[in-house]
């Protein structure tokens, strides 16, 4: 909940990184949000009200943390724009998202998760 959280404070913030874990906990507790919000909007009226306003709330931060993330494994913030190929574009962004960072410091900043080359070394 804690990267939940940091996402929604870094909302507008497109520069950095971030990692693997912090991407995907955002999307599982927003895809969470979203279906108790589809159940009440269900259960009051007809129309998506609450589901809806909160889609709108959350756009920025999901576009800005999937920026961040596609840093992390060394890739422009551009590729965003291959969503707009359907099917396609959906399968190279999951493909893009699920790979492990950049190990160490990349040219979008410092490693999220501290690691350097020399302690994984040391670790083998």
């Amino acid at each position: 909940m804690e990267y939940y959280k940091k996402a929604i404070r870094n909302f507008a913030v497109f520069k950095g990184r971030a990692h693997r874990s912090e991407y995907w906990t955002f999307v599982v507790v927003n895809f969470i949000i979203i279906i108790v919000l589809e159940i009440i909007d269900s259960i009051l009226w007809d129309a998506r009200v609450f589901s809806g306003l909160y889609s709108l709330f959350i756009t920025i931060p999901s576009l800005s943390i999937l920026v961040r993330r596609l840093h992390d494994t060394e890739r422009s913030g551009w590729w965003v724009l291959i969503s707009f190929v359907p099917v396609i574009g959906f399968i190279v962004l999951l493909i893009f998202t699920v790979q492990d960072g950049t190990i160490g410091v990349n040219k979008y900043g410092e490693d999220p998760l501290k690691r350097n080359e020399i302690e994984l070394h040391s670790e083998n």
